[in-house]
């Protein structure tokens, strides 16, 4: 549970406040209150898959064993794209953050917020560092990310409980243009690129850990579900407080309003300026401090997830073998160079925390999309598999979770999808490269079949993305909420579309048998 903890507790609770009440105003708080019901959903569905399979890069591997190697290698990609880029993004927030420190001056360009060539040395120092600790193994990682965890989770508690005693003005409600200036359009448009989903991120590092845990069929769904609670709560908790803690000095005559008398939505170090503009310098001190570790402590467990992410893409045949090569401490090292060499790679064309934050929300979803047709599919051609824990209702929330995943995509904006669709394009370029040049012994089965509603499904919503009011147009074929109507039924046709044509039992049951036990993996158990 902590290390999902140290995933979800990560730059999204430096910024994210910020983030939403520029985008939605004080509504902003309905707009937590969505992205969580949303990823919840999503938790649930992934709570009952983590126990059934608990396999390394479980994400990554869940639809390859119900829909084949065409499917499979497909949400493999969206899952290490997911899992590569994450840690970039911590790394350009602590270097955001760090401005308010004098000794960081002149790593971000203080007009757009991109990296200086200066910090573009220290953000690929960092990333090197996390590297090298995961190369101790996961022993040494779950003690460094277990302690910065407790510290990650005690910090905000610490700043909702000051800033509420410091300054509570519930009068802000309905300050500037209003508590909903942008109507529900707004918010939902905050969940996706207001850096809320994003905020979200990281319950799903249980299961690609699940491999590496002592007694998973226990620990899994209790480490998912714990921390989405608890995430939830703290976000929400964070949100409201930053909003009563503002003083009016910092508010213009609209929450979106970038002028001198609106600087609020200039802060570099948000929470950090507040405490600043409330004289409350310790604690000023004690967020600046925090705006290193938090970051930090997801970046290092996501470059974990992203190595294990990259073994099951091999151990399935989707990329090189030799990202199955592990180290005498178990660490699969192959993908933890491949992380750092993403990671810096990064820097150069998306040099800032808020230009990554909508892609990765996209990626994310997407990726989570794959859970709800698995466990259907499970469902119906594994009845009589143990499952630890068993979803009530997921007759009723798997559609219901891929529909909320399409949602999400849209509420994205064309301008953050399309981006996605080039990166999905150079994904299916390695994937082909790898099997027609033979990098990996194993060959999975390329079932076209059960794949045949993959692609309906990626064109299809982009295309409801481009003619909706998420969209470029200035007249969208698809007004506000009927976009929402189209992309709900389309996902529910796609839904059923799949697991009419998924994997039978006798197949499935073959991909089942290439699932072996941590120890036989070579891999180093967590709670050993």
């Amino acid at each position: 549970m902590w290390a999902s903890m140290g995933s979800i507790i990560g730059s999204g609770w430096l910024f994210g406040a910020q983030e939403g009440l520029i985008a939605a105003g004080p509504a902003a708080i309905f707009a937590w209150i969505i992205g969580a019901v949303c990823m919840l959903v999503l938790a649930l569905i992934h709570a009952e898959l983590g126990a059934m399979f608990p396999v390394s890069g479980g994400t990554a591997r869940f639809p390859h064993y119900a829909f084949g190697g065409a499917v499979g290698a497909s949400f493999g990609w969206f899952s290490w794209l997911q899992a590569a880029t994450v840690a970039p993004i911590e790394v350009s927030a602590m270097l955001t953050y760090a401005q308010e420190w004098d000794f960081a001056q002149g790593w971000v360009n203080d007009k757009n917020g991109v990296l200086t060539a200066s910090g573009i040395v220290v953000s690929v120092i960092l990333m090197a560092l996390f590297t090298a600790i995961n190369f101790l193994g996961v022993r040494h990682l779950a003690a460094a990310n277990s302690a910065a965890t407790w510290w990650k989770v005690a910090v905000p508690l610490l700043v909702i409980i000051v800033l509420s005693f410091a300054n509570f003005d519930t009068g802000n409600l309905h300050a500037a243009d209003g508590f909903a200036p942008g109507g529900l359009k707004a918010v939902l448009e905050a969940v996706s690129t207001g850096g809320i989903i994003f905020s979200y991120l990281g319950f799903e590092q249980a299961d690609q850990l699940a491999g590496e845990a002592s007694n998973p069929k226990r620990d899994i769904p209790l480490a998912i579900i714990g921390s989405m609670i608890i995430g939830t709560l703290i976000y929400i908790a964070l949100q409201i407080t930053f909003l009563f803690a503002l003083p009016d000095s910092a508010i213009g005559k609209t929450w979106a309003d970038n002028s001198s008398d609106a600087y609020y939505t200039v802060f570099t170090g948000p929470f950090a300026q507040i405490a600043t503009l409330l004289s409350i310098g310790w604690l000023a001190f004690i967020i600046k401090a925090d705006a290193i570790i938090s970051p930090g402590g997801t970046g290092l467990i996501y470059t974990t997830g992203s190595s294990r992410v990259a073994y099951g893409l091999s151990r399935n045949g989707y990329v090189p073998s030799i990202f199955e090569w592990t180290n005498a401490r178990g660490v699969p090292w192959v993908g933890l160079v491949a992380a750092f060499i993403t990671g810096c790679i990064c820097f150069l064309p998306f040099p800032s925390w808020q230009s990554l934050v909508g892609l990765i929300t996209s990626a994310s979803v997407l990726m989570y999309a794959g859970a709800p047709l698995s466990l259907s599919a499970f469902r119906k051609r594994l009845p009589d598999q143990e499952r630890p824990f068993r979803l009530p209702a997921a007759e009723i929330l798997s559609p219901v979770g891929f529909a909320i995943s399409g949602l999400i995509i849209l509420w994205t904006t064309w301008d953050t999808d399309w981006k996605l669709g080039v990166a999905i394009l150079i994904g299916y370029v390695i994937l082909v490269g790898n099997r027609v040049l033979h990098l990996n012994e194993h060959k999975p089965m390329l079932d076209w079949h059960a794949a045949a509603w993959l692609p309906a499904y990626l064109v299809g919503m982009g295309v409801i993305v481009y003619i909706s009011s998420f969209g470029p147009m200035d007249d969208p074929v698809l007004p506000f909420l009927w976009d929402m109507l189209v992309t709900v039924v389309f996902s529910f046709a796609i839904f059923y579309w799949a697991i009419s044509v998924c994997l039978s039992t006798e197949k499935i049951n073959e991909m089942m048998d290439e699932v072996v036990l941590p120890e036989e993996e070579g891999m180093e158990p967590i709670g050993h």
